[in-house]
């Protein structure tokens, strides 16, 4: 697409949007685009204007995005954990293969690993980083990670701080293209907001009467049939002051929603910022941009509150391109595993040969051609869930595998009489009903069970308890 067509795409006239301080450096002579990768902390899927409409939200920027791109909305996190989550997308690697199944931040990746900014450093990218690092890397050693200029660079408080040097990055003139990342911690300040304790990100407000919030989730109940494993990890959650949730009504769970919107519009406003930067200085139109979340939260979902579960609150993230060539606004439904896929994807964006280790698949023949096919039949998600409290004397840890095919999700987990659920995501989207144990879905619960059983077999992992 030419230039002056895709800036009258996004409201822009010609030439005169280019800034005139910036004549010499517009990448005219370059084949490569610039990559802008945007990453929010906690945001589950949906929870945009674009998703779910302007009454409770507006996300200008986030639809922004959307409304240039294409939303995949079947994209799901390889951990419903940060560090795990964001281990996965560094590395372009499983869970399992890293090692790093919970916040343990001990398990060095760059010993073991080539990482996101090592590939764009060693290609000729001009690399930076600015936000949330929370990864096993060492953040002061650019020569483990990749990233020459770095900012913002803590786990919590940091979110205003990070659109001005991003912008100022923008501006820097330079003679080859970049590679951009900004990680923002908003919405994660809902943890906080929960426990009534001071957000690391400043306060969003008192919130209103509930009957002037969003509604409450429509699945508030536990799952019928439920595994006893998720039972005895929900009462080991609650147990925790981390998660003071189990005497939340439903007029408390409305105002914790108030926030949690509120958050995502703060993070929407900084990001509105930086591409806006893109914009005047006149390299949208030569830069890819790429949204995303670690992983979501469950919003009072079947009585939860954060993550760590396969429930799609938590587990099914925002994902969207902007590729400037292929400006649409479109959705595509195939399954996509954000740990493994972003990785292949940003690789071949930046024209950059991709290792034969990686598993993932590349996302960007779905950006090109809306009618391509989906090349997978399920995806694996991975959890381990360490974060609760002792009950009835000890503390349950739960391990757990989701396979999540076209129309059913799977769950697995390794303690339980019954540690096992099925859920028909097509007619059961809000995973209010566990159909194992029904006869009529016999034969579609064993096929699962072989997927798994065959992907451990292919990928090396040894959880233990596939039936």
């Amino acid at each position: 697409m030419k230039r002056r067509t895709f800036l009258r795409m996004i409201g822009l006239s010609g030439v005169s949007a280019l800034s005139s301080q910036f004549p010499s450096r517009l990448f005219a002579q370059a084949t490569r685009l610039n990559i802008l990768l945007i990453i929010t902390d906690q945001q589950s899927a949906d929870v945009m204007s674009c998703r779910m409409g302007s009454e409770f939200i507006k996300t200008p920027a986030m639809d922004g995005i959307a409304s240039r791109g294409v939303t995949f909305t079947r994209a799901y996190t390889a951990n419903p954990l940060c560090v795990p989550a964001r281990s996965s997308f560094f590395t372009g690697q499983y869970p399992h293969v890293t090692g790093v199944q919970s916040n343990d931040m001990s398990k060095s990746l760059a010993e073991r690993f080539k990482t996101l900014g090592m590939y764009f450093r060693e290609s000729g990218y001009d690399t930076a980083y600015f936000g949330k690092w929370h990864v096993p890397i060492p953040a002061k050693e650019p020569a483990m990670h990749g990233f020459e200029t770095m900012g913002a660079i803590k786990n919590n408080g940091i979110d205003k701080e990070i659109p001005e040097p991003a912008m100022r990055f923008i501006r820097r003139k330079r003679d080859k293209p970049f590679f951009l990342v900004t990680s923002f911690v908003n919405p994660h300040n809902i943890c906080e907001w929960a426990r009534g304790d001071e957000l690391p990100d400043g306060s969003v407000g008192d919130p209103p009467e509930p009957k002037s919030c969003p509604p409450a989730v429509p699945n508030p109940a536990p799952m019928k049939d439920e595994t006893d494993t998720m039972m005895i990890m929900r009462r080991s959650m609650q147990a925790s002051p981390m998660f003071p949730v189990g005497k939340f009504d439903q007029s408390k769970w409305r105002q914790y929603r108030w926030a949690y919107f509120r958050m995502i519009e703060r993070v929407d406003g900084y990001i509105d910022q930086i591409v806006r930067e893109l914009s005047d200085t006149g390299q949208l139109d030569s830069t890819v941009v790429v949204f995303m979340s670690d992983h979501g939260d469950m919003q009072g979902m079947h009585g939860w509150n954060q993550k760590t579960v396969f429930y799609d609150n938590a587990a099914r993230v925002p994902f969207m391109i902007a590729h400037p060539s292929y400006a649409v606004a479109r959705e595509s439904d195939r399954l996509v595993n954000t740990g493994l896929d972003l990785l292949p994807t940003l690789l071949e964006i930046g024209e950059i040969p991709r290792p034969a280790a990686l598993p993932g698949l590349s996302l960007l023949p779905s950006v090109r051609d809306e009618k391509v096919s989906d090349p997978r039949a399920y995806v694996v998600s991975q959890s381990n869930m360490v974060q609760g409290a002792p009950i009835d004397g000890s503390k349950p840890e739960a391990r757990g595998r989701m396979v999540r095919t076209k129309r059913f999700k799977y769950c697995v987990y390794d303690f339980g009489e019954r540690r096992e659920s099925l859920v028909d995501m097509e007619y059961d989207p809000g995973e209010t009903q566990n159909l194992v144990g029904k006869a009529e879905y016999g034969e579609v619960l064993l096929e699962h069970r072989r997927i798994l059983a065959e992907f451990c077999q292919t990928n090396g992992d040894t959880f233990p308890y596939v039936p």
